[in-house]
């Protein structure tokens, strides 16, 4: 009998292990990921840390103790640690853009704002980016901002480059693929008259020379506004009369590195700690959930479709409101 009972212990075992090698496999291939025997068996084990992870608070997602679930996407092999310093460097901080922006954004509390705002709906938003290996989300939620803002005065939705203001913000403050600020991004533009379109200076995901081409500028800027810090009701305002505004958030969870869908919470976030820049696109309230929608710069693997929704109205979650930002444009 207790032969038995260990024969079939075991079959199911050598199963299970068999549909983990299939799995594991099949991950491989999707995300394009070739390693040396040695890189293999390490990344192998976190790869199977992160899926328990990723088990366990699925499960707990499904009963409805947690508002959003996880997936195992692109950066399943790679631990906390790695990811947080391969996307965001060694650069999380306070982000003071307040005492460097012209104006500051306040809350007006006479004027009544829609219950749901979408920028993409009006034409104002980009498609998601992947910033690959260079910490330039920065130059991302700057320009994204941008993009919108000259959309609104011009009818016209550009691509700006990245690459132009990763390769010559550097006086401003800016450290290219080391990471930067979108207030420092909306200064080096007002005093270089303008950035490049990204036809004219395309993504290399790597910091380089400046090659800026006058003739090559796509918009301009005149000055930036910082949103009261950690004032979500002002940031709700501005997003949904300004348009797309560039935020900051703490970045550096596993939750956040294997989001999938839904409203993402995190209870261990900082409000001060700042490792990434996103463009909040929007906000809504779903099943009773406040939330903003954040194009992030991942890739459309990432999240949803690229993008997260982030719990709103719950003590500035995140620190998404602490360092939001937008230019001001020239008046056509």
């Amino acid at each position: 009998m207790k032969t038995a009972v260990f024969l079939v212990v075991l079959s199911c075992a050598v199963a299970l292990d068999v549909t983990l090698n299939q799995h594991w496999n099949l991950w491989k291939k999707t995300n394009n990921k070739n390693y040396s025997d040695v890189e293999e068996h390490i990344r192998r084990n976190i790869w199977e840390s992160n899926l328990k992870k990723v088990q366990a608070h699925n499960y707990e997602a499904d009963l409805g103790i947690h508002t959003f679930w996880l997936g195992m996407n692109q950066f399943a092999d790679l631990t906390e640690i790695e990811f947080s310093k391969m996307m965001n460097g060694d650069n999380a901080k306070v982000l003071n853009q307040k005492t460097n922006a012209q104006y500051e954004f306040t809350r007006n509390p006479n004027v009544k704002l829609p219950d749901t705002v979408d920028w993409r709906d009006k034409g104002y938003v980009n498609p998601v980016t992947d910033q690959g290996q260079c910490t330039s989300d920065w130059a991302l939620a700057a320009t994204g901002s941008l993009e919108g803002q000259h959309f609104n005065a011009t009818g016209k939705l550009v691509v700006l480059s990245i690459q132009n203001l990763i390769d010559c913000s550097g006086k401003q403050g800016n450290m290219g693929c080391v990471g930067g600020e979108p207030i420092q991004a909306y200064e080096y533009i007002k005093e270089n008259n303008g950035i490049d379109t990204e036809d004219t200076y395309p993504y290399e995901g790597d910091s380089n020379r400046c090659r800026f081409k006058a003739e090559g500028v796509g918009a301009t800027v005149t000055g930036s506004t910082a949103i009261k810090s950690k004032d979500e009701e002002a940031l709700q305002e501005a997003v949904a009369n300004i348009g797309p505004i560039a935020v900051a958030i703490d970045s550096s969870h596993t939750s956040f590195q294997l989001y999938k869908q839904g409203v993402y919470h995190e209870i261990f976030c900082s409000q001060i700690h700042l490792d990434r820049g996103l463009l909040a696109v929007g906000y809504g309230t779903d099943s009773g959930k406040d939330y903003w929608l954040v194009r992030n710069s991942m890739g459309v693997k990432w999240g949803e479709q690229g993008y997260i929704r982030m719990t709103r109205n719950k003590r500035n979650e995140c620190g998404i409101a602490t360092s939001a930002s937008y230019p001001l444009v020239p008046k056509m």
